[in-house]
């Protein structure tokens, strides 16, 4: 299953009685870990572990279609911004000395796109945080 086509039949899971069991193994270091984020979380190990394997299964998946297409754009953006810095860097290297107010330019198109990124970025964590906690 494609995560696209699981964004869309994403089944309701309603709070119901987990009567089934699945071990796992996990050696000392990779469960302290589990269950430090576990907590940083809020949730208990088994619904920390359930969380992540439904979204990792595509069953309940992290990122929805808009969420897919704002990535989409912002990776066109750090494109866009990587080929203006290559180009900066070949005419700085051509003439031994950037070029002034075009090095601003495209500098403030550094921090435009990062700072972009970072709040998508941001805004997924949070949103996992208080999906996982059941807060939605």
């Amino acid at each position: 299953m494609s995560p696209s086509s699981a964004s869309q039949i994403v089944p309701v899971i309603g709070p119901e009685r987990k009567s089934r069991v699945v071990h796992a193994r996990f050696g000392a270091t990779e469960i302290s870990m589990i269950e430090a984020a576990a907590k940083a979380a809020g949730l208990t190990v088994s619904a920390f572990v359930r969380s992540l394997t439904l979204e990792g299964a595509g069953v309940r998946p992290f990122l929805t279609d808009a969420d897919r297409a704002v990535l989409g754009l912002l990776l066109s953006e750090v494109r866009a911004v990587g080929v203006n810095l290559n180009r900066l860097a070949r005419t700085a290297n051509r003439r031994g000395s950037p070029v002034g107010e075009e090095t601003r330019f495209v500098g403030d198109d550094v921090h435009r796109v990062l700072a972009a990124v970072l709040l998508e970025l941001k805004s997924y964590a949070e949103r996992g945080a208080r999906f996982r906690s059941g807060k939605r």
